[in-house]
Order: structure tokens, then sequence, then C-alpha cells
């Protein structure tokens, strides 16, 4: 039970949003529940009238009528009001059938299953509509929250994982909803509808019957057990060939490169394996209720038979009784296997109270400060930063005017690209502050900030849709001819043309049906269209070869123009045209000044370009 409140409490806040529609549901439930014991009450009277027991109907004890309670007399007198009503329409032994009761005998059992059928119906619709109302706004929530999270929180986490928290366990939590909430009102009220029935008709065979129960309880606990392991097991299985597929999709050419196939492949089958066996472990706990309820039953109803013989009962107390073993454990059956559902779903559910329970390490401040154009200068004072325990950047300062173009040279490690995070506010300093125009970044909002920046990085991010599109990513209202003005700067419109339907046409899953450098310039006139006053590179051209890095080079420039630039490179000669450089070593600047200077003198930088010199003459 408290697998099954969890759950619920959980999705109380989304249920919550619904509930004209859920009360709606929970009523047609219960009134469904209400008739299957209406049925049997029913069926008990009309035998009773086609074969009368032959004892007395008073029970007398040495002449003396046995006391019942006022409730039972004012239920006595209910029924025998409905029986004067019913009498004209119902056979009776003795009495020839006429037309009204041969009518009511075709009509009456048909119009009472067909009224629960429909309003079983209406119950479950009503509550899928909800369940699938609510797990959509739980998978925007969950999308909403990645979105918001920091880039640390993506690097320790892998894509499979998050995949799973997206699809896998808000649909574990779907089919809860979905086929769980509607038995979950049903079946209870339609056990309680039926106990109160045969109460009524005989308390003491109810006793009898319902001693069985507790019996039941056993297995179903021992199996929920087992359910909510196998899910666990499933789940975390699950996640690793989530992270397999994309990890071998997106490396797909170097799989190839070096015959990674097969070792690939036998890593996928280990994974599948796993999952059947999960998979099937769940199977057995959730399949292996029925047969165990239905034992018990079997032996509750050899021994309700027995009783009925041995005390003498009538041929209708034990039809509806047999008929009500039949119709009770049905639902005991299915609440039984509801219990082994929200066992599966929990873990699920609290993979999702985590991922809900994330905060950004880049927080908004709770009252920004108006960000005006860019129009002086980008400070960095005493900046340190550590990713992790691993220190990048020590008390760091560096002063940009604006208008300046800065490059960054150094080696691998240096905190090259770690300028350019912490300029968009990607991360957050340990120490220190970065200031535009005298105001802490951090304290205004990220919309605002970023809205003055533009990227361009080694790392193509295009989406799958139109080039238009993904040109006005950097614009969302941008027209066609801004799209069109920024595709021409970015020396992009005439290849463009040339695809298939011009700017209409989709680029593919990461743009894989264009080429390196024309991804590039896309990405390029995608800045351009953004019209920011400062512009980050960041390593734009090390992925292309000669040709392609000419082409986009020369975007770059365009771009580049009246802009504020940071470009970020380890290939020098993309810095030649910066009015000045830095060098970082360890977190450091170690050197600074134009290209011409820093590349004829002796330091870090003159080494690095003699090493790229050396090694494009030897290509």
């Amino acid at each position: 039970m408290n697998r099954i409140a969890s759950v619920f409490r959980f999705g109380g806040p989304y249920l919550k949003r619904y509930w004209a529609r859920l009360v709606c549901g929970i009523l047609l439930g219960i009134v469904f529940g209400l008739s299957n014991g209406a049925i049997l009450g029913i069926s008990k009277t009309l035998l009773s009238r086609v074969f009368p027991d032959e004892k007395p109907v008073a029970n007398q004890t040495g002449g003396t009528t046995k006391k019942i309670s006022a409730f039972k007399e004012q239920l006595l007198a209910v029924r025998d009001k409905l029986n004067k009503v019913a009498d004209p329409w119902l056979p009776l032994a003795g009495r020839s059938l006429d037309k009204k009761e041969i009518i009511a005998l075709l009509l009456l059992f048909p119009a009472l299953f067909a009224f629960r059928g429909y309003i079983g119906y209406l119950s479950s619709y009503c509550m899928a509509w909800v369940s699938e109302r609510v797990v959509s706004d739980l998978r925007q929530d969950v999308f909403r929250k990645l979105s918001s999270l920091s880039l640390d929180f993506f690097n320790r986490s892998t894509m499979g994982d998050l995949i799973t928290h997206v699809s896998g366990d808000t649909a574990s939590l779907q089919r809860s909803l979905n086929l769980g909430v509607s038995d979950l009102i049903k079946e209870p009220i339609t056990i309680l509808s039926t106990f109160f029935v045969l109460v009524w008709i005989d308390w003491q065979l109810t006793l009898f019957l319902f001693i069985f129960l507790p019996v039941c309880l056993v297995p179903i606990t021992i199996l929920g057990k087992k359910a909510r392991r196998a899910a666990k097991g499933n789940i975390k299985t699950n996640v690793s060939q989530q992270s397999l597929v994309i990890e071998f999709l997106s490396s797909i050419r170097v799989i190839k490169a070096y015959n990674l196939e097969a070792p690939q492949t036998r890593r996928f089958a280990e994974h599948s394996r796993n999952l059947v066996h999960h998979a099937m472990k769940g199977v057995q706990a959730k399949e292996m209720v029925n047969p165990l309820i239905e034992t018990i039953g079997a032996f509750g109803l050899g021994g309700l038979i027995i009783y009925i013989l041995a005390t003498h009962k009538s041929g209708a107390d034990l039809a509806v009784f047999i008929a009500a073993v039949a119709a009770v454990y049905a639902p005991i059956k299915k609440v039984a296997g509801l219990h082994v559902l929200f066992q599966q779903t929990s873990f699920g559910v609290e993979r999702l109270i985590k991922i809900l329970r994330e905060q950004p390490s880049v927080r908004e401040p709770l009252q920004s400060k108006s960000l005006p154009p860019f129009s002086k200068e980008i400070r960095f004072e005493n900046v340190s930063f550590s990713y992790r325990n691993d220190p990048v950047l020590e008390n760091f300062n560096l002063v940009i005017p604006r208008g300046m173009k800065l490059g960054i040279a150094g080696e691998s490690g240096s905190g090259k690209s770690t300028l350019v995070n912490l300029l968009f506010r990607f991360y957050d300093p340990v120490k220190g502050r970065i200031m535009l125009d005298g105001q802490n970044i951090s304290e205004v909002s990220t919309s605002d900030l970023r809205s003055q920046m533009a990227l361009v990085s080694q790392d193509i991010v295009l989406f799958d849709q139109t080039v238009a599109e993904n040109i006005a990513c950097g614009k969302s209202d941008a027209t066609h001819a801004q799209i069109e003005a920024a595709a021409k700067a970015a020396y992009a419109h005439e290849f463009i043309i040339k695809l298939p339907q011009g700017y209409g046409t989709r680029v593919g899953d990461r743009g894989v049906l264009l080429s390196g450098g024309q991804r590039q310039r896309i990405a390029i006139a995608r800045a351009f269209i953004r019209q920011a006053p400062i512009l980050a590179l960041d390593e734009a051209t090390a992925a292309l070869d000669a040709q392609a890095e000419a082409e986009v080079q020369a975007a770059i420039d365009n771009i580049a123009e009246h802009r504020t630039v940071l470009a970020v490179a380890h290939r020098l000669s993309t810095l030649a045209k910066m009015d000045k450089i830095i060098v970082l070593k360890d977190g450091k600047i170690v050197e600074s000044g134009t290209f011409a200077e820093l590349v004829q003198g002796r330091g870090v930088f003159g080494a690095m370009a003699q090493r790229q010199a050396f090694v494009a003459v030897a290509s």
C-alpha cells in the first residue's frame, strides 16, 4: 500500500488539474462496482421466486419470533415495496408466464449487463483521459526541468539515463494510471458490494467465504517485492542499453574504421539478455498472481459447497454463492495484479522525483537587474574555476574592450574554452566575478545575458529541421528576407539554393545531409542573424579541411566586423587577424600581443606555431 500511496502522492498535483473528469470517473467506477452487487441481489431474488425455499420464512425458537434490528427492518420494508412493484414483471413458482414476465426475462439481464458495461467503459474512458494528460504534463515538466539544469548535470549523466527519464519512467507511470486507477476504484467497490449482498443473504456463509481473503495477501506481498526488484533491474539495464545505442550511432564512423561492429553487437546482446531476464522475472511475479488466487479460491469454493450441503441450504443460496465466488475473485485477482503493477511503477516514480528535485548549479537571480546593450568592456576579475576537483583558472584577470577581436591560444586543458563557458554562464566561477559594462553577469537573467551573445563552436549542432528553421534559431521572429541575408553574409546562400527544396530542405539528424563546411556556415548564419554585439568562436574551424576552412574563415571575418570577438583556437593561423592574442597555460595568461609579435617570439605561442608549421610542411 505504501508504494501505491507514493505513486498517488507524486501524481496528486497533476491529477488535481483535471479534478472534474477524475471525480466523474471515480463516481462512475463506484456505480460500476455497486452494479455488480445489484446483479447478484437481483439474481438471488429471481432464483428465490422461481425455486422457493421449503422451510418456513419465520425463524422461531420456542414459538417466539427472532428480534431483528431497526436498520434491517427498514431494509426489509424497502425490499417489500420493491417486490410489490416488481411482482407483476417477475416469474413466480406455481404461476404461469405471461407477456410481462417474458419481456422482463428477455430484457432484464441484458439491460443490467449493458448498464454495467457502459458505466465501466465511461469510467475507464474518464480515467484514461485524465491519465494521458497527467503523463503528458509530467513529460513536459521533466523536459522543462532538464532544459533548466546546468551543464555540470549533463556532464555527470548518461544520455541513456536522461532518455529513460523522459520516456521510460513516465511510460511506467502511464501504464499504472491507465490500467490501475480505474480498476483501483471499480474492483474494491465490486468486492464491497458483493460482500454486502452476501452478508444480507447469509452472513455465516459470507464469513466462511471471506476467511480465505487474508490467505491471498501473503503471495501478493511476496510477488510485489519480486516485481519491484525486477523493475529496478530492468530500468538500470535499459539505461545502459540506451546509452550503448546512442554511443554506437554517434561513433559509427570510428566503429567501422576499427572493425568494432562485432564487439559492440556482443555488448548490445548482453544487455538484451539481461533485459529479457529482468522482464521475465517481472512477468513471473505478475502472472503468478492469477494461479495462486485461483487455487486459493478453488479451495474456498470447495469448502463452501461442502458447507452449503452440510447445512442443507437452499439451491438458490448455492447458485448465488457460487456465482459470488466467481464474481468476487475476479476483482480480487485484479487488485492483486494492481499491487504488482504499482510495485513495478514505484521505482520509476522514485527516479522521477529525484530528477524533478534536481537544482541547477547556475541559478537565476531572485531579482534580476536589467542589462543595457553592451557598450564598454568585458572584465574577468580574480576568477577561479575548477571542474569538480580539477582547478582550471586561478585568480584570472582580463579586460576586453568593446570592439576588440581577442584571440585565445594555449595547449589543451589550459582553460581556453572555460573562458567562453563562464562568459555565457554555462558555469559560475568558484571565486571572483565577470562584469559586463560594470554589471555582474550573475545578477542578470541568463536569457538577457545570452541575448547579447552568439556562439559558433567546433561542435556543429544543427536540428532535424529545414535550413531556414535552423538559421532562424538565432532569432525566433526572423523574416525570410533576414534569413536569406544572414545566409549570404555567411557565404551559405549559393549552396543552399542548390539544395532540393532550397531553404525548405531538411538537413537530417545533426545535419548529416550537409558537408562539414556547409554545416558550419549555416551555424555562422544562425549567429549572424542574432545581431549580437559579442561573438564567441570556440575552435570554429578545427574540424574542417583546408578548403572548407578558407570558406568558413571568410564567413567568420564577415560576421566579426563591428563586433567584440573572443576566438578560441588551437589552429593558430585562424588568429592572424585578431587585434590581440593571449596565451594560456595552467589557467594563467603567460603571453599576450599581436600575432606577428607572438609568432616571432620564443615563448609558448612561437613554439606552438613552429610545431604546426612543421606539421603543415610535412603533410
